[in-house]
């Protein structure tokens, strides 16, 4: 059991814990954690420090991050979501930040914001030269905060308030962890996690080399590396972790902000920290980093029909033809919040064992190195097609293929499309080339990918696609880490992981601990190998500069790593663009809300029965006349709270919406009525304390004429036994 070694009771998590006080879409990390005497590194030691702050955004309205679905609009939260962040720092020398993000993906505009605001604060302390952001791929978060046209066409255009949720929190996690710097110690340790993630396009991974297949026991990456704080005065303070497997638990039907399986997992290892753990200690904070998960799924039952149960098309992920019944079940089917909890519990319980058993420490200096390069067109050196030398070719403007719109077995996406389409259909190139038609370069350069959308060659009302990618590799002698831009899949990230690797070590026999950690900065969608690429599932569809993308990513990377070995500096290459000004919105603001005659704000429209005893385990729901969530988006605070009585009068809170046990679901009774309901469910753990308890609501209402008044309001006792 999790745990066990060191004596801690590791708590069920078919329940939430106690209510706890804590303080670039897709890029890729590199993380090359090595035991090497390659160079002379006096031991330095460092200081650490860790921060967290809310980064859930509005609960209403906004359509979903991830699946592209306009339907799929926020009205809820699951659980809040964050951004975890932690610096590494040589006194008086260099020092890096990781920021972790509870969201889909990093953003350029995003990571340039939080740049200018660091700049104003710290000089060049924290820069894109050192500064690390990512997201955990949750595909339950709100969108609009892309700068580039393609992301966010379903989200109606730019959130401002998605935007400002992520800069602000972003901002004030780096902060605490700036505050919190003191001497302390980090350590590493990595193991398999095996039930977590199965590989969702299987016919693609077995286009690869059947010699290099070989050399694997799985078709995805099982292992999780993870890094434990240890600070001098108090011990440990968090762990930070990297694993393969996509936040695609909730799924496109959900509505409810989530930040899934690693945002579960991510809240239970600080609940079992606090849990057993002195109270008067910094608080605990604990992330749960993406990997390589390009082609690997949490739906681990496998992908089926709906309509006659049987396993879907091998190749195409199709029933009958159609891709909209081929969906895939996690471990709770049918419960997507149930199979949120299984595969985040069986990452925390790994990362528990990991974190107990840490023993080897990290020590050796801070360096860096970065560059800004042009991904629409560059040259890349690849061994020749039957061997005999090494040729040149490019990269192309990025573009998406028919496979794209087919989406995956975790969320299908409609009318006919299919994975595996690597010749599309007229009527559906007609339409794309209404946009934008691809010239017959761009055509050639993209094969086997027809080309459903060039979106690389659009540029109306602005830029629809990134190019200028940055890439960063950071050093710490045991501890390296490329930033990357995309969603690799398995086996493209072995590649690069063996590629960069090969620098570091001048093929000497030297240990090292290689993970791919994902999502940073900006997102530039996947990166395939060259022959998943051929295949042109979804993937090898998402793959935007061509067939030869990863051997451009492998040769930059090698690039950075030899200048890091080298002491060398590297040109910093073309600045991303900066296109907050010319960002457009048609989202609806919230004109005014209103509750029917004789009610008020907070006023239960359905309340607990008088006198009622609940058991635990049972749902308690309560609901409240409610106001639209965008009015106030309660950051650091909550929507539901639960208290339990101490004494004769005394409230104390017990959860809120920051727990997995407690959902706030908000809904209008019509779409464009100005009234609306606030539902609050609470299972209640199995831990939960007998006594008397309540629950309540918090919002705030908005006028006709634009005022905003918060409310309260709170259900009638009852006793949990």
């Amino acid at each position: 059991m999790a745990g066990a070694s060191m004596g801690l009771q590791v708590p069920s998590l078919n329940v939430c814990a106690r209510k706890r006080c804590r303080l670039f879409w897709v890029s890729l990390v590199v993380l090359l954690l090595a035991s090497s005497t390659r160079v002379a590194f006096s031991d330095s030691k460092y200081l650490v420090g860790l921060g967290s702050y809310d980064i859930t955004g509005p609960a209403a309205d906004v359509n979903m991050m991830g699946y592209a679905m306009m339907e799929q609009t926020t009205s809820g939260v699951h659980f809040r979501l964050r951004a975890r962040s932690f610096i590494v720092a040589e006194p008086g020398k260099n020092r890096v930040v990781f920021v972790n993000l509870d969201a889909c993906m990093a953003s350029q505009i995003v990571t340039i914001k939080v740049l200018e605001r660091l700049k104003a604060r710290y000089g060049e302390l924290y820069t894109e030269k050192n500064v690390a952001i990512s997201g955990i791929h949750t595909h339950a978060g709100p969108a609009g905060y892309l700068q580039y046209v393609v992301y966010i066409v379903t989200s109606l255009g730019f959130v401002r308030q998605s935007f400002d949720a992520l800069v602000d929190g972003i901002e004030q996690s780096i902060i605490q962890a700036h505050e919190n710097l003191r001497p302390g110690s980090i350590y590493v340790n990595n193991g398999e996690v095996i039930d977590a993630g199965i590989n969702r396009s299987p016919s693609a991974y077995l286009n690869n080399p059947t010699e290099e297949r070989s050399k694997y026991k799985y078709d995805v990456d099982k292992e999780m590396t993870l890094i434990k704080f240890v600070d001098d005065e108090w011990g440990p303070i968090g762990s930070f972790n990297w694993f393969a497997t996509h936040g695609t638990s909730m799924s496109n039907t959900n509505s409810l902000i989530s930040g899934d399986n690693k945002g579960a997992a991510a809240r239970f290892m600080e609940d079992w920290f606090e849990q057993n753990n002195s109270a008067d200690k910094p608080s605990f904070v604990s992330a749960f980093c993406q990997s390589n998960c390009g082609d690997v799924s949490p739906n681990v039952l496998g992908a089926f029909c709906k309509d006659t149960g049987l396993p879907c098309d091998f190749n195409h992920s199709t029933c009958g033809g159609k891709n909209e019944l081929c969906v895939a079940r996690g471990p709770g089917y049918p419960d997507e919040f149930e199979s949120t909890r299984v595969i985040g519990e069986r990452q925390f319980r790994r990362a528990v064992e990991l974190f107990n058993n840490a023993t080897e420490e990290l020590t050796g200096q801070i360096d860096y190195r970065h560059t800004y390069l042009d991904f629409s067109q560059l040259e890349v050196m690849v061994p020749k097609q039957g061997g005999g030398g090494t040729e040149a070719v490019k990269t192309c403007p990025a573009a998406m293929g028919f496979a794209f719109a087919a989406g995956t077995i975790d969320g299908s996406g409609a009318f006919d499309f299919k994975q595996g389409d690597d010749k599309g259909n007229a009527f559906w190139k007609m339409v794309g080339g209404m946009l934008k038609a691809p010239n017959e370069e761009q055509i050639a350069c993209q094969q086997p990918k027809p080309i459903l959308l060039d979106t690389g060659e659009m540029t109306l009302p602005y830029q629809w696609a990134v190019s200028s990618i940055l890439l960063v590799s950071v050093l710490l002698r045991q501890l390296e880490y490329q930033l990357f831009t995309s969603e690799f899949t398995t086996m493209a990230g072995r590649r690069l992981r063996d590629a960069v690797k090969q620098v570091l070590t001048n093929d000497k026999n030297e240990k090292l601990h290689v993970v791919i950690a994902g999502l940073t900065n900006t997102y530039s969608q996947y990166i395939t190998t060259f022959e998943e690429y051929e295949i042109q599932r979804y993937e090898g569809a998402s793959t935007l500069y061509g067939p030869h993308t990863l051997s451009a990513y492998i040769q930059e990377f090698q690039k950075l790593a030899g200048a890091l070995v080298r002491d060398q500096t590297v040109e910093p290459g073309p600045q991303p663009p900066d296109m907050l000004s010319k960002q457009i919105s048609m989202l609806t603001p919230v004109l005014m809300d209103t509750t029917p005659l004789g009610t008020n704000f907070g006023d239960c429209s359905t309340d607990v029965p008088m006198n009622a005893t609940y058991k635990r385990g049972s749902m308690v729901s309560v609901v409240f006349w409610s106001a639209c969530p965008r009015n106030d988006l309660m950051t650091e605070g909550t929507f539901a709270l639960v208290e339990i009585l101490q004494g004769t009068d005394t409230w104390v809170p017990a959860y809120d919406d920051d727990d997995f046990c407690l959902r706030f679901i908000w809904s209008r009774p019509a779409k464009l009525s100005s009234r609306s309901h606030a539902t609050i469910e609470w299972r209640i753990p199995q831990s939960a304390t007998p006594g008397v308890y309540r629950i309540r609501h918090f919002g705030a209402a908005k006028a006709l004429l634009g005022s905003v008044r918060h409310f309260t309001g709170s259900s009638s006792a009852f006793v949990v036994a």
